[in-house]
């Protein structure tokens, strides 16, 4: 009824983890498992719990519902489109976790914290982190929506565990911003570059408007020429990444000098405005980064960049948000690393460059 599976952790230790399977009639009636730093401990474990489960009516109180039956139902039943992530680490958890199979009523705090220490074994506390909140919103509305028996309480006393013994967190804010001769050196790089690849992603031109404009390199491929309003130089992000809500969060942003510029410069021949794989220009950005020997620079620190440079330019809060598309404060201070009073890229012969090399095409 019982086996232990030896499993390597990221950082080379060995954990086992004891599981328990009760079938009846060819159908699971009972699954759980729990992981542990050692063999003996884990098979005193394991003959106690199988000693438990073979007295009468132990097993009684199971509902025939699991925690993989509760996040069919709320895909199944929720009206709300659910985000493309938070459907994969659903999915993944149903799919490749024990805890899925379990009887909706034995999942306690205990549980959801074995849960997570497994996820450790394959993933960082942030990332766990995450799953466990999307986890959260199965356990807020299974039993009064549905009557799944999934306590709410164990949930929440889980995550709160979890954290204070660093098995979840938040991810580590960066503070890592690009210096001009770096910009420089990137844009220079994919000039030469779209010289001689004429069908080449236009990485000059979207560097400098996800720096100006503040936009996730999700949202510069999905704006589109129809949502564009040149008299209010603003354009209308849709799907807007929010923690409480993405689909169908559209937000209007405003362009700064000089994105307007960067946009009106690109052919209209498709919808979008910038038509790309999102991870293409990642991946391009990154290349770049390596081959010109420019260390820890991610395409998101544009973002970051960008953001920063509202406020040493004297923005208040309102405006920034305005053309970042942030909601609250406390999401937006993380961006705001203010280095010098300003504009620093006054000046700056991007622009001049840009339209060039666009009448030279």
């Amino acid at each position: 009824m019982g086996t232990i599976n030896e499993r390597k952790r990221k950082n080379g230790s060995v954990a086992y983890c004891a599981q328990i399977v009760i079938k009846r009639d060819g159908n699971i009636v009972h699954r759980e498992s729990k992981t542990f730093d050692r063999k003996r401990i884990a098979e005193k474990w394991l003959y106690k719990r199988e000693d438990e489960l073979s007295k009468p009516d132990a097993l009684k109180k199971q509902t025939g519902k699991t925690l993989a039956n509760a996040i069919d139902k709320y895909v199944k039943t929720s009206q709300k489109q659910i985000g493309r992530t938070k459907t994969q680490v659903l999915n993944t958890i149903k799919n490749e976790y024990d805890i899925a199979q379990q009887d909706c009523s034995d999942i306690n705090s205990q549980a959801l914290v074995e849960f997570v220490e497994e996820l450790n074994t394959r993933m960082t506390p942030q990332t766990a982190q995450n799953y466990m909140s999307h986890l959260g919103a199965i356990f807020s509305i299974a039993k009064p929506a549905w009557g799944f028996q999934l306590n709410k309480q164990a949930h929440v006393d889980a995550m709160a565990v979890s954290k204070r013994l660093g098995l979840t967190g938040k991810a580590v804010s960066r503070e890592r911003r690009p210096t001009l001769q770096e910009l420089d050196l990137l844009i220079k790089h994919f000039q030469h570059k779209a010289k001689f690849r004429k069908q080449s992603i236009p990485m000059q031109h979207i560097i400098p408007f996800a720096l100006f404009s503040t936009r996730r390199q999700e949202e510069i491929c999905t704006i589109q020429w129809d949502d564009l309003d040149r008299e209010g130089k603003r354009i209308l992000v849709r799907d807007m990444k929010n923690p409480g809500e993405k689909i169908g969060n559209n937000v209007w942003c405003d362009l700064p000098d000089p994105c307007l510029d960067i946009i009106e410069a690109q052919p209209e021949t498709a919808a979008q405005i910038f038509p790309y794989n999102h991870r293409s220009i990642s991946a391009a950005f990154t290349r770049a980064c390596h081959f010109l020997q420019i260390e820890d620079l991610r395409f998101h620190d544009l973002r970051h960049e960008g953001a920063s440079r509202l406020f040493e330019m004297g923005y208040n809060i309102p405006h920034a948000a305005a053309v970042t598309g942030h909601r609250s404060w406390s999401s937006l201070k993380r961006y705001t690393h203010i280095r010098q009073t300003g504009d620093k890229y006054e000046g700056w012969n991007f622009i001049d460059s840009l339209f060039f090399q666009t009448q030279n095409d």
